[in-house]
């Protein structure tokens, strides 16, 4: 299961993202805002990321106008490792490398169908598993 938040600006590319998931048959929890109403970005990174760090979603999406402030909200729990991205190769090296766990975009800086290809390939693309990215992983995981 997909965890899927966003703030006012985020939210139409939120529920074409939604539906393009859905279509593919990929469950998700929608996390809000449920309107365009003007709402508060960290509410909603944080809402995703939690679910994502208690294992209730397998991975998360958040969405804001930059994506910037809702994946800085969604780092600040322990155990998410969301990776703001916008294009396909970021994706990819993202999961591979870090694995991370929070795909963070900016509706207002990439397009709908880059987004969706993003998405996919964030979601399709596994974990390495390199010694050396298990290695800089768990140093990231690390309390400072």
């Amino acid at each position: 299961m997909i965890a899927i938040g966003s703030d006012h600006g985020g939210f139409d590319l939120k529920e074409i993202i939604i539906a393009h998931l859905k279509e593919q048959g990929i469950e998700c929890k929608d996390m809000g805002c449920y309107d365009k109403n003007s709402c508060d970005y960290p509410v909603y990174g944080r809402a995703v990321a939690k679910a994502v760090a208690s294992n209730e979603a397998e991975k998360g999406i958040v969405i804001c106008t930059t994506g910037i402030g809702i994946s800085i909200s969604a780092n600040k729990i322990k155990g998410v490792r969301a990776a703001l991205c916008a294009d396909t190769l970021s994706a990819k090296l993202t999961r591979e490398h870090n694995n991370a766990n929070v795909l963070a975009l900016g509706a207002g800086i990439v397009g709908t169908n880059l987004a969706l290809e993003i998405v996919d390939t964030f979601l399709n693309t596994e974990f390495s598993n390199g010694e050396r990215h298990m290695r800089r992983v768990g140093m990231i995981e690390e309390e400072c």
